[in-house]
């Protein structure tokens, strides 16, 4: 896990958990970052939109610098890279952070 963490309004956080989570958290509550997360790889373009507003351009780059492994779909780091790159001036990673295992490790 990262220590990264964004603020979210409190309405906001629960809104996005409510839609964009179907299933209960395991362990601990889910973290804002998480939930923008998966709010960012689902979200309709109206929600997009939304989500520039209310967080910003530069708070949801933070976010893709800082995402966990399987957050993000192909699809979405793509979509999302471009237009905040283009917002913000930020070079971003081309491809969403992976699993990686040490198999000797194992």
């Amino acid at each position: 896990m990262t220590d990264f963490e964004i603020a979210l309004p409190e309405a906001l956080t629960k809104e996005l958990e409510t839609k964009y989570f179907w299933w209960e958290p395991v362990g601990s509550p889910r973290s804002c970052a998480r939930i923008l997360a998966q709010a960012m790889d689902m979200a309709p373009f109206e929600e997009v939109r939304r989500l520039e507003t209310a967080i910003g351009a530069g708070a949801l780059a933070d976010l893709m610098l800082h995402a966990q492994p399987g957050w993000l779909s192909d699809r979405s780091w793509e979509f999302w890279r471009g237009r905040l790159a283009l917002a913000t001036g930020r070079t971003l990673p081309e491809e969403p952070p992976r699993r990686s295992f040490d198999a000797p490790a194992l």
